[in-house]
């Protein structure tokens, strides 16, 4: 072995030796163990970055120990390779989107590649290429023969500057979380995935995902917004139209004072056509209907409003109330009308107040002090007993709820029913750069789908961009021209692509058998590796891409073609890599290229400092300081094992008694065995798993320095093989280079991992850690089962002279660590 630790010639050679003898490629075996370890594929921007970096390095851990514990691991990779990026090159650089896409993912796979990550990269996927998209069609047909897939127009968030429809999600503070353009609502003929017929097992499923940060079963739980109540129908007094609602609050139905509908309901037009009020109700909608949804809803907003002059009759006392239109009310929520009771909800409070329209207190407070006139300074939201409710005066809320629904039921009024947040999936992207939707239109047909055996749609490549971003499908006349698979006469085909995360919803399934032409995926593969045992990415994907992803394998399991209903069992979502306190990007200049680190440091390093600066779901702060320590590191680890592997092949000893120096070191050794096993199976504690190693580094150094000549061969050798093992997931390369240097034959990841001897870990003596007031003052070796009166004797006499006179107010004894004496 070199007296240096060279990592620019280790690395690639290491490198070549995995590629060259398909190191990561596997196939199912039925008789190990299998283990799907995956984290979220990267969209090809062109190079990677840090937080790629730990993502990635967290993975490769979780599949190179696994491995070593006699797992069949799967750990694959791919590229989410459509989006809007690609089209804004193409319009910005005369590129074409397919030829920039690909130029990146050539790119950003050499540059993972150099990271050392376990790819079987036999299974890659590139969800832009016609032999992935065919089945991104061949879902979408699934769904739509199913019944999940439908078309319908709708008020859509619409973005003028890249010229395409917004999810709700992806509209951040009234602007495109893209291009911070102010979003417009536009009424579009629009795909929608029917998503709210599995909002029920969607949200109880949760319960079954323990392996889940509860946070992220938290945001989709509010996500899917599960509310009971009772649903029915105010009437238009004069015309019998009617008018649904949704409450959870039946038992304050008596106290209703005015309705309000949503400046996009449908009846609006209708209501005012012809009237006085048409021309300020048609101005008021124009006003409100470009407005954010925050700047509508927000607490503190302004409630706006405008009475449309007609009134409708409440279907529990036979009141007339007037129908306004507000600001506040969102036809994508509910039914877009609302029953306004100011009196025990605080924005319709805030609004009658302005408007000067009654309030009437239907709900009297425990505390029996409410003002029955309806002179409020704020709306009572609580509980209380019914009031001014006719004969349901005097229930409590609970039993007054349940009354009114009954009430409603039996005389056909409404009907008690749970109402979700989640709305269906708008798919429909008005972009060129995605999946073509496999959908014909013809004059005599109608909608037609595109046959299974045509797919795929094929998405032409030489178009010609615009500068407005808009899509230049609709101007491809030899995509738009085709024939009705149904009557063979002329037709047009859909020129709306999907939205990508249609894509990222089921790649996952694909990785299973990815080279399958006729299908989306083999069932046999796809039931041996699924559901992917964990999961590891970002937060900020908690509610979207998890729910379509659990979306979809509840669908395919309900078809037949799955036999597990989620697709992921355990679920990791790791922190940002910060510098300066920041999340890095270009506009604040303080990007670290991860190509400059591995050219200066080694890949070794930089993932041994990514692993080691933060635990995984935490937030990490660069520091070049930090990353020169961990390459000391390893030029301490190169040093130790190299002058140890010189004294074994000098010496002669056979290895005799153990010493209690000896007994020391395999004490460390075989504690940081166990110490490293546990914070990798059972916590991801890679940072301490990480430290664990370096105090065994430490120890074997303090071993060698005090034994000398008199070190024993056999603990040695066991101490080095090991520190080489425990070091493996890593930092792989070095750990291959060494394991070879030692005299194994084989590659160090195709060794089984290192077990502990309970043995070995039974100790005569422990150390005590001597505290006074919390600092820390001593440490001593003590008998490990010396009573607790002797051990706070001992610490007592042991910091006398620190103590002084001050008086011990008590001693804090944690068995077999430390003792804290308390003084004042």
């Amino acid at each position: 072995m070199e007296g240096r630790y060279d990592f620019k010639r280790i690395e690639p050679k290491w490198q070549r030796f995995w590629a060259e003898n398909g190191f990561y490629s596997v196939d199912e075996d039925p008789y190990k163990p299998k283990y799907y370890n995956l984290e979220m594929f990267p969209y090809p921007s062109g190079a990677l970055h840090m937080g790629h970096v730990r993502n990635y390095a967290i993975g490769d851990v979780v599949a190179r120990f696994k491995s070593m514990k006699g797992f069949n691991v799967l750990h694959p990779m791919g590229w989410d390779a459509f989006g809007l990026p690609a089209e804004n090159a193409a319009i910005k650089h005369g590129i074409p989107p397919a030829k920039w896409t690909y130029a990146n993912i050539d790119n950003m796979r050499q540059q993972l590649k150099s990271l050392g990550i376990s790819y079987d990269w036999n299974r890659e996927v590139t969800t832009c290429s016609p032999d992935y998209y065919k089945f991104t069609q061949w879902l979408f047909l699934q769904l739509y023969h199913m019944g999940l897939a439908y078309k319908k127009e709708a008020a859509v968030n619409w973005c003028p500057s890249c010229a395409t429809v917004l999810a709700n999600e992806q509209v951040v503070d009234g602007a495109c979380e893209r291009c911070e353009t102010a979003v417009e609502k536009k009424n579009l003929e629009q795909w929608f995935f029917k998503i709210t017929d599995y909002a029920e097992r969607l949200l109880n499923d949760l319960d079954q995902l323990s392996g889940w940060p509860e946070k992220v079963k938290t945001m989709q739980r509010n996500w899917i917004g599960r509310s009971e109540g009772c649903e029915f129908s105010f009437t238009v007094k004069g015309s019998g139209e009617k008018i649904p609602v949704f409450t959870t609050r039946p038992d304050t139905v008596f106290g209703v004072t005015y309705m309000v509908l949503a400046p996009e309901h449908p009846l609006v037009n209708t209501l005012v056509a012809g009237t006085e009020y048409e021309a300020g109700v048609r101005e008021f909608v124009e006003k409100v209907k470009n407005l954010s949804e925050q700047a509508r809803t927000a607490t503190d907003a302004e409630k706006l409003g405008i009475f449309t002059g007609r009134y409708a009759i409440n279907p529990v006392n036979g009141e007339e109330v007037p129908i306004w239109l507000a600001n506040y009310v969102l036809m994508d929520y509910g039914t877009g009308a609302i029953m306004a009771v100011p009196a025990h909800d605080q924005r319709d409070f805030e609004f009658a107040k302005k408007y000067n329209l009654e309030i009437r207190v239907v709900i009297q407070n425990p505390e029996n002090e409410l003002p029955l006139d309806g002179s409020l300074t704020e709306a009572y939201v609580g509980d209380g007993v019914m009031v001014n409710s006719g004969k349901f005066n005097g229930l409590s809320t609970k039993e007054g709820q349940s009354a009114v629904i009954k009430f409603m039921e039996a005389n056909k009024i409404g009907r008690g029913t749970v109402n979700y947040r989640l709305r269906d999936w708008l798919i429909s992207r008005q972009r060129y750069w995605g999946a073509p939707i496999p959908i014909v239109y013809c004059d005599e047909c109608g909608i037609v789908p595109v046959p299974f055996e045509d797919l795929p749609v094929i998405l032409p490549e030489d178009v010609e961009f615009r500068p407005t971003g808009e899509s230049p499908l609709k101007y491809v006349d030899e995509f738009v021209k085709t024939e009705c698979p149904g009557c063979g006469k002329p037709a047009r085909r859909e020129t709306d692509t999907m939205d990508t995360f249609v894509c990222s919803s089921w790649y996952f399934m694909r990785f299973a058998s990815p080279h399958v032409a006729n299908r989306p995926f083999l069932k046999p593969a796809v039931d041996y590796w699924m559901p992917v045992d964990q999961y590891i990415g970002g937060v900020e994907h908690a509610i979207l891409h998890l729910m379509y992803a659990r979306f979809f394998t509840k669908v395919l399991y309900d078809a037949g073609m799955l036999s597990c209903e989620e697709p992921f069992t355990n679920l990791l979502t790791q922190g940002m890599v910060l510098k300066d306190g920041a999340k890095m990007s270009k506009s604040k200049g303080n990007v670290v290229s991860p190509e400059d680190t591995i050219e200066k440091y080694g890949a070794d390093t930089t993932r041994l400092f990514i692993l080691f600066a933060s635990p995984p779901e935490r937030d990490l702060e660069w520091s070049e300081q930090g990353v020169e320590g961990c390459h000391r590191f390893l030029n301490r680890v190169w040093r130790l094992v190299v002058d140890l592997v010189k004294w074994l092949e000098g010496t002669n000893e056979a290895g005799s008694v153990l010493s209690t120096g000896d007994r020391d070191l395999r004490y460390k050794v075989h504690y940081t065995i166990h110490k490293v096993t546990e914070d990798i199976e059972k916590r991801f504690n890679f940072n301490t798993a990480i430290s664990a190693i370096m105090e065994l580094v430490n120890a074997m150094y303090q071993y060698r320095d005090s034994m000398g000549s008199k070190m024993n061969p056999q603990v040695v050798k066991e101490a080095l093989d090991s520190l080489i093992l425990l070091l493996a997931p890593f930092a792989p390369h070095i750990a291959e280079e060494l394991w070879e240097g030692t005299g194994h034959q084989g590659s160090i990841h195709q060794q089984p991992w290192p077990s502990w001897d309970e043995a070995a870990l039974e100790r005569s003596e422990m150390e005590i850690v001597i505290q006074v007031n919390g600092k820390v003052r001593d440490r001593i070796m003590v008998p490990v089962d010396i009573p607790r009166e002797d051990l706070e004797e001992l610490a007592l006499t042991q910091v006398k002279k620190s103590i002084g006179k001050k008086q011990v107010v008590k001693v804090i004894t944690v068995p077999r660590k430390l003792v804290n004496i308390v003084v004042k």
